[in-house]
């Protein structure tokens, strides 16, 4: 799919919420939300950019890695890379309002399944938005992962049930929306949790269960001690708390702290193949990636999100053939260059 043409058709659908930009780094959207930009200045998401460019990889080619292995297994399921589709909902508050919830998410299940990853699903302060999602999930077998907001906990509860009627590979809950605006706005109430509320949250459910928002070794200690089955290393894309640091600025160190004893997963300012490298060689296990999904999907429906994964997929294999390495297992801090 010519790329451009995506780009033009996702900018006339995002009605303004999003300008499409050549460089998907927050600076023209810096303060909007509701809409697709960074809380108050916008540094929070600016840094996730920023600060994973300025990571450098080590070009090996005195090696024999012709044809590396992007593949994964990640929560009992097989992948073609270490790549998900972040949850993104709301189409109505924050993407322009010309598209549904449906007509947004369903080519981004669809269009990742057909590309050998997975996606993520998730929840706002519209609960139809999760409904209509879990609907997708569950016309395409349940191949996804669902992500619940910090409500209290029974009604997350409620809604993990509901996931896993939809047959979900994985639950998890994003702990850093508790201070979400968006939520307020619409009179919704979301509570921080601590390590009891946590365990609660594990011990409902048989699936996997994720906790997404963790940006400090402190937190991701108690992750680990609260028995969850993963973590995301993740600032929200900047959307809940200004001037906070980039998501690969916390990432190595966290990784030293739990590595092996939890799943890491990581999300903020991905958007190549290149810099789902540079994430794995800090400490990461996979990665999320959030906006260009938004982009593929508006732009050019299911075959937008299939040539988006596939172009990932292909930088991906070209920087392991670059870097020496044969499997995603290869790829650790000797890429990183210091």
């Amino acid at each position: 799919m010519n790329f451009k043409e995506l780009e033009k058709n996702a900018r006339e659908k995002f009605n303004g919420s999003c300008r499409v930009c050549k460089v998907c780094n927050g600076v023209a959207c810096a303060g909007e939300v509701p809409g697709m930009g960074g809380k108050g200045s916008g540094s929070a998401f600016t840094e996730n950019y920023k600060s994973l460019e300025k990571v450098k990889i080590n070009m090996r080619v005195v090696h024999n890695v012709c044809n590396p292995d992007t593949s994964i297994e990640l929560f009992g399921q097989k992948m073609d890379a270490p790549i998900f589709a972040a949850p993104i909902t709301g189409t109505t508050l924050n993407m322009g309002g010309q598209i549904s919830e449906r007509e947004y998410i369903e080519p981004v299940v669809k269009g990742c399944i057909d590309s050998g990853v997975y996606a993520m699903v998730g929840d706002t302060a519209i609960d139809e938005f999760l409904i209509e999602n879990l609907k997708v999930l569950k016309e395409n077998n349940g191949k996804g992962i669902v992500f619940i907001k910090p409500w209290e906990n029974h009604d997350i509860i409620n809604k993990i049930k509901l996931a896993e009627e939809a047959g979900a590979i994985a639950v998890g809950v994003d702990v850093d929306a508790c201070g979400l605006v968006t939520l307020s706005m619409h009179g919704k109430k979301v509570v921080p949790k601590d390590v009891n509320a946590i365990k609660e949250l594990k011990k409902s459910t048989n699936l996997p269960f994720i906790l997404k928002g963790i940006m400090t070794v402190e937190d991701a200690l108690m992750a680990v001690e609260a028995g969850v089955d993963a973590i995301v290393v993740s600032n929200h894309g900047g959307r809940v708390l200004d001037c906070t640091p980039g998501a690969v600025d916390v990432l190595p160190n966290i990784s030293k702290a739990v590595k092996g004893k939890i799943t890491i997963l990581v999300d903020g300012g991905i958007r190549s193949g290149v810099d789902v490298l540079k994430m794995i060689g800090l400490g990461a296990d996979a990665v999320l990636i959030g906006r260009p999904f938004v982009t593929a999907s508006f732009g050019g429906q299911t075959e937008g999100v299939k040539s988006y994964v596939e172009k990932l997929k292909n930088e991906l294999s070209s920087t392991m053939i670059l870097t020496g390495c044969q499997n995603i297992d290869d790829i650790d801090e000797k890429v990183i260059y210091k």
